[in-house]
């Protein structure tokens, strides 16, 4: 037997069971798991309200996590949990597609991992997308996993600046620890006027890309500073899934918006990601904010997720 997480019920939070040792199919790998991480997708699934559809219950949620195969090798690892049937990650044995697995290089930090994961993989490649020359570069949303991640790689690729944008204190004060050079923060009642005024005062010269998993009305602002030609790369839609974006500003700067999601990068591609992103955590070039959890407590952790009062990426460590 071991011990898992499950959901039985669409959008009540997972409790903690024992379920019989998970059989690997063809194709399939045996991991024993170290850390899962919960992510705003997995509460999504676990919902019922995704555009996925309900998940047939009960089934262990967990989109990724990272562990052990059975020869000792750490590796991170994908799920389709709650997406198409079968169990996930959150559990203390699992398995796996040998397509979705990733192995990690020596001395990879298997929790800091667990905690950048797919949301570090979805900023790798919103700069990856942006083009060599980085410039000044805004990230909106810079308090969440996406948005700190965003920091650390687009200084790591070269940025020449970073402007990070956050609601709150605590956000705006990790952003600066992490290599941010200017800060602004999001203040209830903000306009896009407003709040592109306050980036243009940030700013030390031309914006060249902005880094967005918001979207919403920060999207529209950070717009107005972008330098012509310059791109925005949307990952999310935290502070509205529309925008007021206005012809004008996109025409008369001959602006770009890119939108981004990790469902179109093959295996190939998201592990190269995940193979640089391990390798700047292991050097202690890149972290995010994050707090482990038992998986004893999952119900707990997961409930401060659904409704917003994590403030730190929840890591299961079964």
């Amino acid at each position: 037997m071991i011990d898992a997480a499950v959901v039985r019920i669409c959008g009540q939070p997972p409790m903690p069971e024992r379920r019989a040792v998970p059989v690997p199919g063809d194709g399939e790998l045996c991991i024993r798991v170290a850390a899962a991480p919960i992510t705003p997708l997995d509460v999504l699934c676990a919902s019922g309200t995704s555009y996925f559809g309900a998940p047939a219950t009960p089934y262990v949620p967990g989109v990724q996590g990272v562990g052990h195969l059975d020869d000792g090798t750490a590796v991170w690892f994908a799920t389709a949990a709650g997406m198409r049937p079968g169990d996930g990650s959150m559990a203390s044995i699992v398995t796996a597609a040998a397509d979705d697995v990733v192995p990690l290089p020596p001395g990879a930090p298997l929790i800091p991992v667990a905690a950048l994961g797919l949301s570090a993989v979805a900023a790798h490649a919103a700069l990856r997308a942006a083009g060599d020359d980085l410039g000044q570069v805004v990230v909106l949303g810079a308090g969440g996993t996406v948005g700190q991640a965003a920091i650390q790689l687009a200084l790591l690729g070269g940025a020449r600046r970073v402007i990070a944008v956050a609601r709150s204190p605590e956000a705006l004060a990790r952003a600066t620890d992490l290599g941010a050079a200017a800060t602004v923060p999001l203040l209830p009642g903000d306009s896009e006027t407003g709040l592109a005024d306050c980036l243009r005062d940030a700013a030390d010269g031309p914006v060249d890309l902005v880094i967005d998993p918001v979207f919403g009305m920060p999207a529209a602002a950070a717009l107005r500073v972008l330098r012509p030609g310059g791109t925005l790369v949307n990952l999310g839609s935290a502070a509205g899934a529309t925008a007021p974006i206005d012809s004008a500003t996109l025409r008369s700067g001959s602006l770009r918006i890119v939108g981004h999601t990790n469902n179109a990068l093959s295996p190939a591609q998201r592990a190269g990601a995940l193979t640089d992103i391990a390798a700047h955590a292991a050097a202690g070039r890149l972290t995010v904010a994050h707090e482990t959890v038992p998986l004893a407590a999952v119900a707990e952790a997961w409930t401060r997720q659904a409704i917003g009062l994590a403030r730190s990426r929840m890591i299961i460590t079964p």
